[in-house]
């Protein structure tokens, strides 16, 4: 007979507490972007995808900067690991945007790691009403509380994930939510390339 207690059934486990639920979510948005960068080289990870210059490493660094500045000072603490130029004044204004050459990829990943420590710390000992200012955010928008901080970090979170997905999705046409949940229909190569076919003579009918 195992010692291990089942674990319940979905019926009988307690209800989750709003902080509970906000930390799931925002932890599947985390792996879902990090996620991402798994297989891949150097080179393609740090190269830019878009005009804009989006990349991937540069989405991860951006996401760890975003919840530091978010989930630190406003609220009072002074998390360990949070990066230099959250505080200090930078030529380049996209420095949260991309990984210099002296940043290795597991400098950018424990980044973003020391950050989720921080901020899951903070949803386990504060209440969600508690508010705060948030500095570069217009008047009407302060005060905030934490349930509302952390529900716009989900979204924005998800909203990068997304970005994401393509970015990857153009670089070796890996898709998925994640490795074990991909979150796509079952369907082969053949299948994709049919299915895009049919997308691309639909779509020919309106070319100007």
């Amino acid at each position: 007979m195992s010692d291990r207690t089942p674990d319940p059934a979905p019926n009988d486990r307690a209800p989750e507490t709003q902080a509970e639920t906000l930390r799931r979510y925002l932890q599947q948005a985390r792996d879902a972007l990090l996620w991402k960068l798994g297989g891949l080289g150097e080179y393609d990870v740090r190269r830019p995808l878009t005009p804009t210059g989006t990349n991937l490493l540069g989405l991860v660094k951006h996401a760890a900067g975003v919840e530091f500045g978010y989930f630190g000072e406003p609220f009072g603490r002074d998390p360990q690991g949070a990066p230099a130029w959250l505080d200090e004044a930078d030529t380049d204004p996209l420095v949260d945007m991309w990984a210099r050459p002296d940043e290795s990829r597991e400098d950018v990943v424990a980044l973003y790691r020391a950050a989720w420590a921080n901020t899951d710390a903070l949803l386990a000992e504060a209440d969600l009403a508690v508010r705060a200012q948030i500095p570069h955010w217009p008047a009407h928008r302060n005060p905030v509380t934490l349930h509302q901080l952390v529900v716009h970090l989900i979204v924005d979170l998800q909203r990068h994930a997304g970005h994401a997905d393509i970015l990857r999705e153009q670089l070796d046409g890996a898709v998925g939510y994640t490795a074990s949940a991909p979150n796509l229909p079952h369907t082969d190569d053949a299948a994709w390339r049919d299915h895009v076919a049919k997308l691309e003579e639909a779509a020919s009918r309106f070319r100007p």
